[in-house]
C-alpha cells in the first residue's frame, strides 16, 4: 500500500504576521512578500529568495515528471503548465484528473504560476517548469497487467520506466511505501541510464516507527527529508541513510482542491517538490548539464549541518540552495558518474543483495567536487509566520484520512509526504 506524504488543512484566506527565526537557506536576508497575500505566506519562497532567482531562472525548458494521484490541470495556478502524461489507475478521468488532491498540490509547489495574483494567487518554486503527470493506483484499487494484481514495486517501477522514456528530466516521487522489489530498482537504475534525476520523499515516521521507505532508500534516487524554518528537520521526516538532501516542509502554502482552494501542508512530499522544483531551476541555466552535474552542484552548494559533518542521517547532505547554485555553482564535475556512493555501491553487489538490502550506504561522502559556494555561512532567514485562521478539512476528507491511517497501521505502508493533520 502507498499513501501521499503531506498532511493537508484548508485555509480560509485573512491576515498573517511576519516574523524573523532561523537562518537563510539563500545565503543572504530578503525583503519578504506582503503578509495579506497568499504569496505572503509562502514563506519558504521568500527564505530561499525566489524572485531574486526568477531573474536568471523560472524552470523554463525543463519537465518535472509528477508521480502520483493525478493532476487537475484546469485549476488557475496550473493553467498551461501540464502536459499529456499516462493514467495507471482505474478511478474515472485520466492523468489530468486528481483522485486524491496529492498530486495537484505538488505540482503547484514545482510549477505554480501565481496566475490568481499575487492576492490569491499561489507560486510554485520553478513557475516556468512544465509537468508531466503519471496518475497511479490507490491504496484500494488493484490495477491489473496479465490478469495478475499488480502491488506497489510493481506499478510504481512502470511508472518510473514511463518517466524514464518520456520527455521530463526530473522525476518527482512524493509517495513511499515499505515494499519494494528487484523491479523497482531496475526501474531507478534504467531512468538514471537515460539521464533522469529522481527525487522521493523518505516518509513522515521519524517521530515514530522510522522505517526505511521506498522508492527513496532505492539506490539512484535523491531521498528527500524535510526541514523546519529553522533549518532543523521536522519531528516527523524520517532519518538514516536513505536521506540525501533536504528543503522545506513546514506550513507549506499553495493553491490546492477544495471549497476553500487554498490549502497548508506539510511533510516530506513538500519538500521533494520543491528540491524537484531546485533541480528545474538549476537545470533549466545550465541545459547542456547531465543529470550526474545537476546533482553534482546540488549537493555541493547545500547548506551544511552546523556541526561540519559532511552528512548527517537527519539533513542527508545539507538544505538544498538553488540560488547559491545558480549564482555560484563551482565545477559540475564529470558529465559521468553519479555522484552519491549508495548507486555504485549497490551496483557492485550480488543482484540478491541488492534487491534484498538496498536501503542507501550509511556515511559515505558524495563523489562531489569542491566548491566555493559550499563553505558560505548562514545569515537569519527573514520569515513569515502564518496566523490563526486555518481550518481542518471537512468530514469527508477527515473521514478519508482516518480510513488510509488505519490501512497503513495494519500494513505498515505509507506516503512519504503526509503528517497528521
Amino acid at each position: 500500500m502507498t499513501m501521499p506524504t503531506h498532511s493537508k488543512q484548508a485555509l480560509r484566506y485573512g491576515r498573517v504576521v511576519a516574523a524573523v527565526a532561523g537562518v537563510l537557506l539563500a545565503g543572504a536576508a530578503v525583503t519578504p512578500a506582503h503578509a495579506d497575500t497568499v504569496r505572503g505566506q509562502q514563506w519558504h519562497l521568500d527564505a530561499m529568495q525566489a524572485e531574486q532567482m526568477w531573474k536568471t531562472s523560472t524552470g523554463k525548458g525543463i519537465t518535472v515528471a509528477v508521480i502520483d494521484t493525478g493532476i487537475q490541470d484546469n485549476i488557475p495556478d496550473l493553467r498551461g503548465r501540464v502536459v499529456a502524461g499516462k493514467d495507471f489507475s482505474n478511478h474515472p478521468g485520466d492523468e489530468h484528473s486528481d483522485y486524491d488532491g496529492h498530486g495537484t498540490s505538488m505540482a503547484v509547489l514545482i510549477a505554480g504560476t501565481g496566475a490568481k495574483g499575487r492576492a490569491t494567487g499561489s507560486y510554485g518554486l520553478a513557475p516556468g517548469a512544465k509537468i508531466l503527470p503519471i496518475r497511479i493506483p490507490d491504496f484500494i484499487e488493484q490495477s491489473r497487467s496479465d490478469g495478475n494484481p499488480d502491488d506497489y514495486p510493481t506499478y510504481m517501477a512502470k511508472a518510473i520506466r514511463y518517466a524514464a522514456d518520456s520527455d521530463a528530466q526530473v522525476i518527482n516521487i512524493s509517495l513511499a511505501s515499505t515494499a519494494h522489489s528487484p523491479e523497482l530498482t531496475e526501474s531507478v537504475a534504467y531512468a538514471l541510464s537515460k539521464g533522469k534525476l529522481i527525487f522521493a520523499g523518505v516518509g513522515n515516521t521519524g517521530g515514530g516507527l522510522n522505517k526505511v521507505e521506498y522508492p527513496a532508500a532505492t539506490p539512484g534516487v535523491v531521498g528527500v527529508g524535510a526541514i523546519d524554518r529553522g533549518v532543523k528537520a521536522t519531528k516527523e521526516s524520517q532519518h538514516g541513510p536513505q536521506v540525501d538532501l533536504v528543503a522545506p516542509g513546514e506550513e507549506m502554502v499553495a493553491a490546492c482542491l477544495g471549497s476553500t482552494e487554498l490549502c497548508k501542508t506539510h511533510g516530506t512530499s513538500d519538500a521533494t517538490a520543491i528540491a524537484s522544483a531546485s533541480a528545474a531551476l538549476i537545470w533549466s541555466k545550465h541545459l547542456d548539464w547531465t543529470n550526474n552535474q545537476v546533482l553534482r552542484v546540488m549537493v555541493n552548494t547545500a547548506s551544511k549541518s552546523k556541526s561540519g559533518k559532511e552528512r548527517t542521517d537527519y539533513l542527508g547532505y545539507g538544505a538544498v540552495r538553488p540560488r547559491i547554485a545558480l549564482t555560484d555553482p563551482g565545477d559540475p564535475g564529470p558529465v559521468d558518474g553519479y555522484p552519491l556512493p549508495d548507486f555504485e555501491y549497490a551496483a557492485s553487489r550480488t543482484p540478491e543483495v541488492s534487491a534484498s538490502a538496498s536501503s542507501k550506504q550509511e556515511g559515505a561522502a558524495p563523489a562531489a567536487s569542491t566548491n566555493s559556494g559550499s563553505g558560505d555561512s548562514s545569515p537569519p532567514w527573514i520569515l513569515l509566520g502564518v496566523g490563526s485562521g486555518v481550518l481542518i478539512s471537512g468530514a469527508a476528507f477527515a473521514g478519508w484520512c482516518v480510513r488510509k491511517r488505519r490501512r497503513a497501521q495494519a500494513t505498515s505502508h505509507v506516503y512519504p509526504g503526509r503528517g497528521s493533520s
